[in-house]
């Protein structure tokens, strides 16, 4: 939790900071007036800690989410429980006394998985756990029983081309990164329907796993064949590996009832502390809403959009007035590519040199441990100096690395980002 007091920092520095470093060329102050300026916030900065870590806020984000999803539930893109959430937040954020509180309408994907059914046939009756992928088709309603082939890479199927038409292309990747490792799940199906497979079973994208498919949002492309496509747990896909590799002939059994609706109607959901020197200057933080309907979204992004939330509500408790506006942005549709995001960018996008950085937490609260940053040099020693003031908390560390989805059309653009917050994961992840 405690990266966000970060955010409140980067509202206090003067106008060279962030992005508007380079918006003239010309430094009003020098690097060491910005330095001796960060300094004079250490008191700022102990009252946010102590009213946050031992003050009447401590633990008020976990009590707010825990509430919420216990409430809600899991809110899957175009569900009727994304829009309960939606309108929930937009009440607490004005029960909350946030400033120009407001809804922003998108379209989102709507897709519901149906019943979802896979069994082992040979060489024994083995029930496969399975979790269907956002966007995928639907087996025929007899379902679908066939050979498998398993593979461990895109590679090894392209060699193998010819021993996959008519089958179900098993994928036992090994886990690298999440990063890295994810494109089986995104591009898995299409890859396999290339070869003429009649479904794809991927390996879910996690380094542990207790029996537990993943589940995730996947990609058909124009002009290949679409074909249902799943998650399976780490120990199904490597049982299968073992006995493909003694050569013993496994055929399963699939089916899924998904369906694809056309687009619906969402909302991202805003709220500010206006500026008080440059209130159209913006530092925008945000997380998701929207989950998979499979869990209650509780870490995934619930974690992230309501410490978030926290951010604002501090800064208001304490009665400070940031000179840039805080603006908090909760994305709808992040799980399916995140499209609510997207459109908040095209909509916002031609006053894009009003955003002097962006940020997004949608990777865990665990204990935190730094941030990552993108951005020029200056402004990366200028957040350097800001996470000093985090010394007693220590959090400190910048990493090289910045990265999220709802954030990524700003970066491209050139927006400083401080990406996610990097934390230390417990022992069994």
């Amino acid at each position: 939790m405690k990266y966000l007091f970060l955010i409140f920092f980067m509202n206090f520095l003067p106008p060279c900071a962030g992005k508007s470093l380079s918006r003239d060329g010309n430094y009003s102050k020098t690097f060491e007036d910005i330095k001796k300026e960060i300094g004079g916030y250490s008191n700022i900065a102990k009252a946010i800690i102590d009213l946050a870590v031992h003050g009447e806020a401590q633990n008020r984000s976990y009590e707010r989410l825990a509430v919420f999803a216990d409430t809600i539930g899991p809110r899957l893109s175009g569900s009727k429980n994304l829009d309960a959430a939606i309108k929930y937040m937009f009440s607490a954020l004005q029960e909350d006394r946030l400033e120009n509180v407001h809804l922003e309408p998108v379209k989102v994907p709507h897709w519901e998985r149906g019943e979802e059914f896979a069994m082992m046939l040979e060489p024994r009756n083995h029930s496969i756990a399975i979790l269907g992928l956002g966007n995928s088709v639907a087996t025929p309603p007899e379902g679908i029983t066939a050979e498998v082939i398993v593979v461990a890479s895109f590679d090894e199927l392209h060699r193998r081309a010819q021993e996959a038409k008519g089958k179900v292309v098993v994928y036992n990747q090994p886990f690298i990164t999440y990063g890295e490792t994810v494109q089986y799940r995104s591009q898995g199906a299409v890859e396999a329907a290339k070869v003429g497979a009649v479904a794809s079973l991927i390996r879910s994208i996690a380094s542990f796993s207790i029996h537990s498919p993943h589940t995730g949002w996947q990609n058909y492309q124009p002009g290949v064949p679409q074909i249902p496509t799943a998650c399976i747990s780490v120990e199904d896909a490597e049982m299968m590996s073992r006995m493909s590799l003694r050569g013993t002939k496994i055929v399963v059994y699939l089916k899924m009832g998904a369906k694809t609706y056309p687009d619906s109607s969402s909302l991202n959901t805003v709220a500010e502390i206006v500026g008080s020197k440059y209130p159209e200057q913006i530092v925008l933080v945000s997380g998701h809403l929207d989950s998979w309907d499979v869990g209650q979204g509780a870490m995934d992004d619930g974690g992230g959009a309501f410490i978030s939330w926290e951010a604002l509500s501090l800064v208001k408790d304490l009665g400070l007035r940031p000179k840039r506006t805080l603006r908090l942005v909760l994305w709808t549709g992040e799980e399916q590519g995140g499209v609510g995001a997207e459109q908040y960018y095209q909509l916002h996008k031609e006053n894009i040199s009003n955003f002097d950085i962006v940020m997004e937490s949608d990777e865990g609260t665990f204990k935190p441990m730094g941030l990552g940053f993108t951005g020029t040099d200056e402004a990366r020693d200028i957040v350097k100096e800001i996470m000093t003031l985090l010394l007693p908390i220590n959090v400190t560390n910048i990493y090289d690395t910045a990265e999220g989805i709802d954030i990524d059309y700003w970066m491209r653009d050139g927006v400083p980002d401080l990406g996610n917050l990097w934390v230390q994961l417990p022992s069994f992840f």
